[in-house]
């Protein structure tokens, strides 16, 4: 791969993760002070979904992180090792565990009766989103195994 596009790679892994952070930060709490003050029916739910929110920015790092790792990787010519391989299973299990947390979240919603239609679509849509990064780095995963046990094979016949 070239160097640009490794570059660039990185580039974007480090304005999605600054940008999560920004937000997570400096709009969120705000956002969720303004709603609670909105609709005071709704308020004793402002700290149970931060809570759940900013659970979700966990794995998101953890995936974040490993993709560097991977692309780190991919530079240094090592992309068919196990360390790729662990890593991507690192962002499959994240994708799933942020999955899960708004899966969770909005049940919970659900069960409170508070569960807007706008909610329910983001929702949808973040977990969507990470269905198809698990889905993704789990047919590379399995990709990866098998090409590392072909050039196993190979490094064993020379």
């Amino acid at each position: 791969m070239e160097r640009w596009m490794l570059n660039s790679l990185k580039i974007s892994l480090v304005i999605i993760g600054f940008t999560i952070l920004m937000i997570s930060i400096f709009w969120l709490p705000s956002a969720a002070n303004t709603l609670a003050d909105q609709n005071p029916e709704y308020a004793y739910l402002k700290y149970p979904l931060l809570f759940d929110i900013y659970l979700t920015c966990i794995p998101f790092y953890i995936g974040v992180y490993n993709g560097f790792v991977i692309l780190r990787l991919i530079e240094k010519d090592k992309a068919f090792t196990e360390y790729t391989n662990r890593s991507l299973t690192y962002v499959f299990y994240s994708s799933i565990a942020i999955i899960l947390l708004y899966i969770i979240g909005m049940l919970y919603l659900l069960l409170n009766n508070a569960l807007h239609p706008s909610l329910f679509l983001l929702g949808i849509g973040i977990i969507f989103m990470s269905f198809i990064i698990a889905s993704a780095a789990g047919v590379i995963k399995a990709l990866l195994i098998k090409v590392i046990e072909i050039k196993n094979e190979h490094d064993l016949t020379i």
